[in-house]
């Protein structure tokens, strides 16, 4: 075994473990917690595969600005314990028969076509630098941009606006 395979199977679990915890987490702080372990072990994945400019951004934008975000939400609107919402009686097997079919998908995908991926080989030297991305970004991609941006934007002024009125009716 290889040093980078042994580092992706360790860098693996540490995801899932994380993907775990931040799902069956009853604190919505601890959450965003396990979120953040879990955009780390993406960055260095994608490291091994040799992009630190996206590992960077993945560790600046997601880690950094978003989940600040969503912590700055979380603690403003109160809501560190998450409530026992009533469940549906169709969620939980649902939930369970697509798990199953992701499981038999990924082992279909590791097991029958293991040979067949290799690593991305850069087309060009500014293969994923930093100007090809900007360059990208603001042609290709300006729509999606903005919009992301309108919608977090949006969504910081709903909770402070939910927050408010919840604060207003506690003092009457």
């Amino acid at each position: 075994m290889t040093p980078d395979l042994i580092l992706f199977l360790i860098l693996s679990f540490v995801a899932v473990g994380a993907a775990l915890g931040m799902l069956f987490s009853h604190n919505a702080v601890y959450s965003a917690l396990f979120l953040i372990l879990n955009f780390a072990t993406v960055a260095v994945f994608y490291l091994l595969l040799g992009a630190p400019f996206i590992a960077m951004a993945q560790v600046t934008v997601y880690a950094g600005a978003i989940m600040v975000l969503f912590l700055f939400v979380i603690m403003l609107l109160g809501a560190e314990q998450l409530r026992r919402a009533h469940r549906l009686d169709w969620q939980q097997p649902l939930a369970v028969v697509l798990a199953f079919v992701l499981l038999v998908e990924a082992g279909y995908i590791i097991f029958n076509r293991a040979g067949t991926f290799s690593m991305v080989e850069p087309s060009s030297p500014g293969y994923a630098g930093p100007q090809a991305i900007g360059e990208l970004l603001f042609s290709e991609y300006l729509l999606p941009f903005e919009v992301t941006s309108v919608l977090l934007l949006v969504a910081m002024v709903g909770a402070i606006v939910l927050t408010k009125n919840k604060k207003k009716d506690a003092k009457e």
